[in-house]
């Protein structure tokens, strides 16, 4: 919502100054249609012969993030620690083994039906168990594990990050495109040179807004929601993180509290627990058996 808040208070900026200030607002609204439909056309025929369906698909499907914002909130990570606490612990009190049950099928585990949010997060619930069942299959190593998880984690950004990276190219070309919309629109009012001064002026006046447009899409509405879109992705990549440095401590012998309280380090600020709130959370957890 604030996204689009901003993007409105943009074009009430740069249209409420330009009726402000006398300019005549009709010619422009008259050629807005049509260069939008050249230059917006022109920017998803583009979009759509450089990249392939799922990186299509991929893209539009990362828009909700923009407008949501971030997926993982306070109670989110709090939730994950908690859940990585107890797993963490029945490993290092009962041994790897104990956690077969719990990771082979994870969906009737009274561990994961706890955390129902973790559990409908397939991508989440995979790592988990993934890792956890590497080391019950003696893939024990704390520095190979931490090198598989990060090599893991960082491809898995680098896809996720695919749509803000279209985003960015758009933006890059659309003062371009913007530029053949004008160019267009010269070559139409040198067709009717003959016509007088006012029509030639209106007609410069229709193909300067393709310039126009452009350079507002651009800058002004497509750019900034390739930086939010990253932004929010790059935020959302922290939760694996903190499965990644919660289950690298575990394996280096530490106790599942200090394994736990290396993961809440890796949480982003804005939704850290403090020691004490993740402290109660986890003294207050209770899984049936």
């Amino acid at each position: 919502m604030l996204t689009l808040g901003g993007v409105v208070f943009l074009l009430v900026c740069v249209f409420g100054v330009f009726i402000g200030t006398g300019g005549a607002i009709g010619p422009l609204m008259k050629s807005l249609p049509l260069e939008f439909v050249t230059i917006g056309g022109a920017a998803i025929g583009t979009f759509i012969a450089g990249n392939s369906m799922h990186d299509i698909k991929h893209t539009m499907g990362d828009f909700k993030k923009v407008m949501k914002g971030s997926a993982f909130k306070k109670s989110d990570y709090t939730d994950l620690l908690c859940m990585l606490f107890y797993l963490v612990r029945l490993a290092s009190t009962k041994g790897a083994m104990a956690l077969e049950a719990h990771i082979e099928r994870p969906e009737e585990s009274p561990v994961f039906q706890h955390f129902p949010r973790i559990l409908k997060n397939h991508h989440a619930t995979a790592i988990v168990c993934d890792y956890l069942r590497m080391v019950g299959m003696n893939a024990d190593d704390p520095y190979q594990i931490e090198d598989i998880m990060a090599r893991e984690l960082r491809k898995n950004l680098n896809e996720e990050l695919h749509g803000a990276h279209n985003l960015q190219t758009m933006a890059d070309g659309l003062p371009a495109l913007g530029i053949v919309a004008a160019v267009l629109g010269v070559i139409k009012t040198m067709a009717h040179i003959s016509q007088p001064p006012a029509v030639l002026g209106e007609m410069i006046g229709e193909a300067l807004t393709g310039t126009f447009l452009g350079v507002l899409l651009a800058y002004g509405v497509v750019a900034p929601l390739s930086v939010k879109m990253r932004a929010v992705v790059e935020e959302d990549s922290r939760y694996f993180e903190v499965i990644r440095a919660v289950l690298v401590a575990h394996l280096h012998g530490n106790a599942p509290q200090v394994s736990v309280e290396i993961g809440r380090k890796m949480v982003p600020n804005m939704h850290m627990p403090s020691f004490a709130e993740l402290e109660e959370s986890v003294q207050t957890l209770k899984i049936g058996a």
